[in-house]
């Protein structure tokens, strides 16, 4: 999928409204350790060909609330970065 379009999507007023809640739903408590929930993870990866369809892109049982660490795990398979460094929501590093 195209950079572009995944950013036009996360940026909308919909998805904004759609994320805020399924968030404050969950507490914002990540769904596999408890910790701090600060991504509203999709479970099916977005492309070209699903990110128009509403039952996958706004879709709550398609949701989860995931803490850094754990998003970082679901999209490379393990912690890649040294104690101390992640990875926020827009693929930025983040230095703690």
């Amino acid at each position: 999928m195209a950079r572009s379009v995944e950013q036009s999507f996360y940026r909308t007023t919909k998805w904004i409204k759609c994320r805020n809640g399924y968030m404050a739903s969950q507490h914002y408590i990540c769904e596999r350790c408890g910790g701090l929930a600060t991504i509203c993870h999709h479970k099916v990866w977005l492309n070209q060909s699903n990110v128009s369809d509403p039952m996958i892109t706004y879709n709550w049982d398609k949701l989860e609330a995931l803490c850094i660490e754990c998003h970082n795990k679901e999209h490379f398979g393990s912690s890649i970065t040294e104690k101390g460094l992640s990875f926020d929501e827009n693929g930025n590093l983040i230095i703690k």
